[in-house]
């Protein structure tokens, strides 16, 4: 299962999906990639649906996405440190 997880502007909180073939999460990264880089002043609407849970459906506007990742989620990766960036200060 592989997760695609969006960072939105003035939000604490990441918006995330899940999709089953590594191909559909990329197909989905590209197309938002290419979304955030219009300079156009449009506000595309891009919508997103999760294959593990079913009913679960995101849309947002592509302006307001300022990163996007695309990582393996794992069951074998139980108490593993979250994906993405961090600071550890030792």
């Amino acid at each position: 299962m592989y997760s695609l997880e969006l960072s939105l502007r003035y939000s604490p909180f990441p918006l995330s999906i899940q999709k089953k073939e590594f191909d559909d999460v990329k197909r989905i990264y590209d197309e938002i990639k290419s979304s955030m880089n219009e300079t156009l002043d449009s506000s595309n609407l891009i919508e997103l649906r999760c294959d593990k849970v079913q009913d679960k459906l995101i849309a947002v506007k592509a302006k307001e996405i300022i990163s996007v990742q695309i990582y393996e989620k794992s069951s074998v990766a139980g108490g593993a440190k979250r994906p993405g960036f961090s600071l550890n200060i030792d």
